[in-house]
């Protein structure tokens, strides 16, 4: 989404407006006083949103290039309408436009025109996830997660989906720091129920295999089924991957933990189904795209924020609060360190400096950047901020 169209969508450092006191430690006149400055703030907001657009202070964050301004792209507009000029004519109908919230289930309804990057070979997961949002898409695989970044950046493929967390294993924190050093956007989520699967060489059985290949995150999660085998666990880059290693190497005591579509794909056995310790596995899986669909307010939505924070007591708190004051649930909150910088040196006591981490945090509520409960969180927000990036606004994938 492009961060440079109004104070919201960017990253900026503006003096406050709140007052302190109302973020003071009184507990009898805190939610009043906090309210009242609230209303007064909204109205303020409103009038100060066209001065504001023209008066911001950017911070850059880690890897992040900032944009071109329309002066750096007039030597592009130039050679265009000299090309113009001589008789060349491009059709306006076939360049890119912005993607809607129904490019995820129309147009065409099938995907079947979308090519969709994943990571892994044929049979992972991912490509499950791929399939499940567009049932006739191209995929393409991808063998690093960054990989699949770049593809849909130099137009290779038209979105990307990509793994963020796991209900058992957690977050998948490679993809959050690709989220800040990339540009694309999210468009969409994919929850996808993990069934895992003992596969093995045709002929072998469950009770004499002696070795396991799989991705970690897969072994961790069949712990109990493999403890009573006693097999030894070999890591592999995916779990596609550990089962077309299981068919090449063909010895029949060597088993991989992976889909039932992957031991279709490379015509092995599944020994064992559902083998995974909790029943309820799921991936929540991320659609990447160069452009940001429209938000809208006809379904639930999902937006999702990075921010970073100045160093004192109750700053989250009051970062946060701007989404409770609104009553703007939140459904996850991540902290990463800042690579570039991860320390940061406070003067705070008379003996010397301290060192404290210097911390993203990575937020999703529920809310559509359509609404005005959304935009005034924040704009309330980014007063408080250091940095502020939105880095979706999409429905939400409710049913697994």
């Amino acid at each position: 989404m492009a961060l440079n169209g109004s104070p919201i969508w960017g990253c900026a450092k503006t003096p406050s407006h709140l007052g302190v006191s109302d973020w003071g430690p009184s507990r009898s006149g805190f939610s009043l006083n906090l309210r009242c400055d609230l209303r007064k703030w909204e109205c303020r907001f409103l009038g100060s949103l066209a001065a504001a657009q023209t008066q911001r202070a950017t911070t850059p964050v880690d890897d992040e290039k900032p944009y071109l301004s329309v002066a750096d792209t007039s030597g592009p507009i130039q050679k265009a309408r000299n090309n113009e000029s001589r008789g060349f004519h491009k059709d306006l109908n076939l360049l890119p436009k912005p993607l809607t919230a129904n490019d995820l289930s129309s147009s065409p309804a099938d995907g079947s025109k979308v090519r969709v990057a994943y990571q892994g070979l044929p049979g992972a997961y991912s490509e499950a996830a791929a399939l499940k949002a567009y049932p006739k898409c191209e995929t393409v695989p991808c063998e690093e997660f960054e990989a699949a970044f770049k593809a849909v950046e130099l137009w290779l493929v038209d979105k990307a989906v990509l793994p963020i967390e796991n209900s058992v294993g957690g977050s998948i924190h490679r993809n959050y720091d690709l989220l800040l050093r990339h540009r694309l956007h999210i468009v969409g989520e994919v929850q996808l129920q993990v069934n895992h699967c003992l596969l093995g060489f045709p002929g072998s059985e469950k009770e004499k295999i002696k070795r396991v290949f799989s991705h970690p995150q897969a072994l961790a999660q069949c712990e109990n089924m493999l403890s009573n085998l006693g097999v030894i666990r070999i890591n592999t880059d995916d779990t596609a991957g550990a089962a077309k290693m299981v068919a090449s190497i063909g010895v029949r005591d060597t088993g991989a933990i992976a889909s039932a579509q992957a031991a279709e794909i490379y015509g092995l056995d599944v020994l064992a189904e559902k083998i995974q310790d909790d029943d309820d596995n799921i991936t929540r899986f991320l659609i990447l795209a160069r452009e940001p669909i429209i938000p809208g307010t006809d379904r639930p939505y999902k937006t999702s924020i990075v921010f970073s924070l100045e160093e004192g007591p109750g700053v989250l708190f009051k970062a946060l609060a701007v989404f409770s004051l609104r009553e703007i649930n939140l459904t996850k909150i991540e902290s990463r360190p800042q690579k570039q910088r991860p320390l940061r040196v406070v003067d705070d006591s008379n003996e010397g400096t301290a060192k404290y981490f210097d911390y993203l945090f990575y937020v999703d509520f529920e809310a559509s950047m359509a609404e005005l409960r959304a935009q005034y969180a924040l704009a309330h927000l980014q007063e408080i901020a250091r940095f502020l990036r939105v880095l979706g606004c999409y429905p939400m994938d409710i049913i697994p």
